[in-house]
């Protein structure tokens, strides 16, 4: 409790600072105002058009997030798994991973068009790599002397994927695509506004382009919101598949 109203202090102090400060130290013109931003916020809330493109984002930010991070975590176990696997793809994997991925852009565009496709699959090539990275990193972290264990035990491969290695590196799983609910974010704003007609980037894109500086904000508060209830989101498939953690959390804070 004493957090929360810590929280809300400083969000209110520096909202009040900006308050301020817009107009009387910088021109209203670049920072805008909170009154402002919140009158505009509250205007495309009402007619509807917040939460129209917000769904359109949220769609592919959330399809993407899936198919990228399913994927990636497909190809991290898989490779994680096979050393000579690893050794083949891990020069390409690095180099693709190295390169700014909104330099793809223009080239989903040239393939895909300007459509919720190429959206989506720009939005899940920056997912994968991350997720790709952590379940990696993962598997490879496995206790090998669990694993040893497990074969004087008799155990076969598909055993020891289902019983150690996907419990063991679940937990970098879920790093991975906890990293990555921002990024699918950039990747679908990023999308829409290069090449979009509607979704919160385009809404940034639009304010911008009409020198609305409070119609930017309004449209990056959304942006916030979305990511939050993602954020939220991830956290709740977390606990469900990983009980144990949250049990471990709480007896700890007990101690």
């Amino acid at each position: 409790m004493k957090i929360a109203a810590l929280r809300l202090l400083v969000l209110v102090l520096l909202l009040g600072i900006w308050e301020f400060a817009s107009g009387r130290l910088v021109s209203a013109f670049f920072i805008s105002k909170p009154s402002s931003i919140g009158a505009k916020f509250w205007s495309i809330l009402i007619d509807g058009t917040l939460l129209r493109n917000m769904g359109i984002t949220a769609s592919e930010a959330v399809t993407g997030f899936i198919v990228g991070g399913l994927a990636g975590a497909i190809v991290g176990l898989a490779l994680g798994r096979s050393v000579t696997l690893a050794k083949v793809f891990d020069p390409f994997i690095t180099a693709f991973y190295s390169m700014p991925k909104v330099a793809l852009a223009p080239l989903f565009i040239l393939w895909f068009g300007v459509d919720f496709q190429m959206r989506v699959l720009f939005t899940a090539v920056i997912v994968f790599f991350l997720v790709f990275l952590n379940t990696y990193t993962g598997v490879r972290n496995v206790s090998r002397e669990l694993m040893t264990v497990f074969r004087l035990m008799g155990a076969r491969e598909s055993h020891l994927a289902r019983m150690v290695v996907v419990p063991s590196a679940i937990t970098w799983v879920f790093a991975g695509l906890r990293l990555s609910v921002p990024y699918a974010l950039i990747g679908a704003i990023v999308a829409e506004i290069m090449a979009g007609n509607s979704g919160l980037g385009y809404l940034v894109e639009h304010a911008a382009a009409q020198f609305d500086t409070s119609g930017v904000f309004a449209a990056l508060l959304g942006v916030m919101i979305l990511a939050l209830a993602l954020n939220l989101a991830v956290k709740l498939l977390e606990r469900v598949l990983m009980p144990w953690r949250d049990a471990s959390e709480q007896r700890e804070v007990t101690v």
